[in-house]
């Protein structure tokens, strides 16, 4: 099972940037489409963004829309996201996922992280 690690998380004002991380090891990166999810407290956790094995195709949730971008390096195993005009709803833990199954985006992840912590202030 590959192994995943988020950083980069941490205290923003609204309308700044944060940039994301995931570290994955133990299994071919390459064979994995990629994925961000978060969870707000009392809410359940939610898609953020995916992204296909080769990185050519990324999908987004409406929310994020034109504010957040996926990317991924296979040669450092890694996978980001970078947070553009950060709003205090983005507010949440957010989850690194990986999935080596062709599923549609929002439903990846057999394996996820232990998670990062964005919080956004006014």
């Amino acid at each position: 099972q590959v192994q995943l690690v988020e950083s980069g998380g941490g205290l923003v004002q609204a309308g700044g940037s944060l940039r994301l991380s995931c570290a994955a090891s133990g299994g071919t990166f390459s064979s994995y489409a990629m994925g961000w999810f978060r969870q707000a407290p009392g809410k359940e956790r939610e898609f953020v963004a995916a992204i296909s094995k080769s990185g050519g195709t990324s999908y987004y949730a409406d929310s994020v829309k034109g504010r957040f971008t996926i990317s991924r390096d296979n040669a450092k195993n890694t996978v980001y996201l970078q947070m553009n005009s950060l709003k205090i709803e983005d507010t949440a833990v957010y989850y690194c996922a990986a999935d080596p199954r062709r599923l549609p985006p929002s439903m990846l992840g057999s394996s996820w992280g232990q998670g990062t912590q964005v919080t956004v202030s006014s």
